[in-house]
């Protein structure tokens, strides 16, 4: 009995037929949870990306944006914020379609347009560094900000990494024309 048993264990001991599959199974799980997390990341920086998109689109359109002009001109006023907030949440200006990011609300999204009361000096008057380039002395400057609750976590979960709160912001400079 101990000469089987002795036998059965120097066999054992020299067989390598198993061990490309004991490897797999410890390097497997960790190869997955990796390529999990990877993929899990590379969405969190794709939704940042078409948020900080969106939020340059709609700025970009505020600081354009003149609704005294349609005023003047016998139409009827619109409200650039609320369209520069269409175009940063949509991508177009009636605010019809899917959002850019799912999920995302026009209420994630303030669109603040400067007036001359909100204008800044172009050059600090402490330190005389130049702020903005501007043939004036004051720059009125349109913000637009917003968050984005991305609920994806599905791997982060697993690190008791809860949902994770995206934010941005983008300036343009006011020019009306």
């Amino acid at each position: 009995m101990s000469r089987t048993l002795s036998r059965i264990l120097r066999q054992f001991r020299s067989d390598q037929r198993g061990t490309v599959l004991v490897e797999m199974a410890f390097v497997a799980p960790l190869m997955l949870i990796l390529s999990a997390g990877v993929f899990e990341f590379g969405n969190l920086i794709h939704d940042k990306l078409l948020m900080e998109a969106g939020l340059n689109d709609g700025a970009r359109f505020a600081a354009r944006c003149n609704s005294a002009l349609y005023t003047k001109a016998g139409l009827s006023a619109i409200d650039c914020a609320d369209i520069a907030t269409n175009i940063a949440v949509f991508g177009n200006v009636a605010g019809t379609g899917s959002a850019r990011v799912g999920g995302w609300e026009k209420s994630d999204v303030t669109v603040t347009i400067g007036d001359s009361t909100t204008c800044h000096d172009a050059v600090d008057p402490s330190t005389g560094t130049v702020l903005y380039l501007s043939t004036t002395s004051q720059v009125c400057i349109v913000t637009a900000s917003g968050t984005y609750a991305y609920t994806g976590v599905g791997m982060l979960s697993l690190l008791n990494i809860g949902p994770i709160t995206l934010s941005s912001s983008h300036q343009e400079r006011l020019i009306r024309f």
